[in-house]
């Protein structure tokens, strides 16, 4: 009995050390596999490579007490392909994140142009409905107002303040010409002039311009910051996907990727750990970055929850209609002292040559409802943004996991199959007997 229980550890222990010892899966006698690799990856020329295996007492790296079917050259030419390797490895794991950012980038942008010409349409569609006699003379200030909105969100130089003035300086020659001092003809040009010019001084619309451009310039901050983040993570993706490694590092990956390849072992792949340690140190830099991955990723997601009501985009853009009209309507209102302020600093109105025109009254927003804005169909700014942060907190910890998803997914040999070591294949086994 004693003597079978021996027997049955004994034939364990020698299975596993057949299994865990050191296997050739290359043909000894030539390098033929090797140079249909060498020739298929494009490692370099096939004269580098020698007919039959030699003592590589030349060799840097792949060191070896069996004959190899390596050259110094060789060895050279495996340690750039590893390099090369490595770099398009990480290109690729990095693609869907960058496609994730530049996607998006794009995607704001187009709901962003999307929701400026709605906010043009309806805000020249509220001025027809309420001030149909003005609103056509109008059509031209309110597609430059929005254009230079535009400009500005998207990263103009412009002074917002200044050029949201300028608009309603434009508009007042028009409200006073067909709403509060209409005639049989228009006001003179040189007289339209001068009431522009009196604008800043009558402050016919009130405190309007300035609260425009205060939301303006306060919701267009968040949307300018959020799209010059976006464009600093592609960036970054960019400045990592290039890594420069250090010369250990391109030593450590040729070992591991191709130093098999000289003693014929051309489909073999490195054991988990001997992976993740050359991993590791190769993208030792890259894990650095990981807290200020995690903290660009916690930034966006609190510039997101600040996003909100004077601070949302969408919101303010769609609003633009109301100041503008409520900006009218006040200057209806101070019709009286406004004409009176106009006349002390241009004088009595100058008119251009009578002609036969119907005089088209204003209709005041009391005397015809306006209609509720009709949204057109697609995503908004605000899902959107919601929708791309669900999907950058999958990737929150990209940088810190990268070289152990690396080793995983791509780069190391599975459980209970045969790997490079370093130095020779071992295949791990587990032994289960009876004790």
């Amino acid at each position: 009995m004693e003597f079978s229980r021996m027997g049955v550890q004994w034939t364990n222990w020698v299975f596993f050390l057949v299994c865990c010892s050191g296997s050739s899966f290359g043909n000894p006698n030539r390098c033929d596999e090797v140079r249909k690799v060498f020739q298929l990856r494009q490692i370099g020329p096939n004269k580098l490579l020698p007919l039959s295996p030699k003592p590589g007492s030349d060799l840097q790296v792949c060191l070896s007490r069996n004959l190899t079917c390596c050259t110094k050259k060789m060895e050279e030419r495996y340690q750039l392909a590893a390099r090369r390797d490595i770099q398009n490895l990480l290109q690729t794991s990095s693609s869907s994140l960058k496609f994730l950012i530049s996607r998006n980038v794009a995607a704001f942008q187009e709901t962003f142009e999307v929701l400026m010409k709605q906010a043009e349409n309806h805000t020249n569609a509220i001025l027809q409905q309420s001030y149909r006699n003005m609103a056509d003379q109008a059509t031209g200030l309110v597609q430059e107002l929005f254009t230079d909105i535009s400009l500005f969100l998207l990263g103009s130089e412009l002074n917002i303040d200044d050029l949201v003035h300028r608009s309603f300086d434009a508009l007042f020659p028009l409200v006073y010409n067909h709403l509060l001092n209409p005639g049989l003809s228009d006001i003179a040009p040189g007289y339209a002039e001068c009431v522009r010019l009196s604008s800043r001084d009558v402050r016919p619309f009130g405190g309007a311009p300035g609260l425009l451009a205060e939301q303006i310039a306060r919701s267009g901050f968040s949307g300018k910051l959020l799209l010059q983040a976006l464009h600093l993570g592609i960036e970054v993706i960019n400045t990592t996907d290039h890594l420069q490694f250090s010369r250990e590092c391109r030593r450590a990956l040729l070992k591991m990727h191709y130093c098999p390849h000289c003693q014929g072992l051309t489909q073999s792949k490195p054991c988990m750990g001997y992976c993740l340690n050359v991993m590791r140190g190769c993208l030792a830099s890259l894990a650095e970055i990981d807290a200020h991955w995690r903290e660009f990723v916690r930034s966006l997601e609190g510039l997101s929850a600040r996003m909100h009501g004077s601070h949302d985009l969408e919101q303010v853009l769609q609003g633009v209609h109301t100041v503008l009209h409520d900006a009218v309507a006040h200057a209806q209102r101070n019709g009286p002292h406004l004409s009176t302020q106009v006349h002390k600093l241009c004088g009595p109105p100058s008119r251009k040559p009578a002609q036969t025109v119907g005089i088209q009254h204003s209709r005041s927003r009391e005397s015809m409802p306006l209609k509720a804005s009709v949204r057109e169909s697609g995503a908004s700014l605000t899902v959107r943004r919601k929708e791309f942060l669900n999907s950058l907190r999958l990737y929150r910890t990209y940088y810190g996991g990268l070289a152990d998803q690396l080793c995983v997914s791509e780069l190391a040999s599975g459980d209970g199959l045969s790997c490079w070591n370093g130095a020779d294949i071992v295949k791990r086994c587990s032994v289960s007997g009876s004790p």
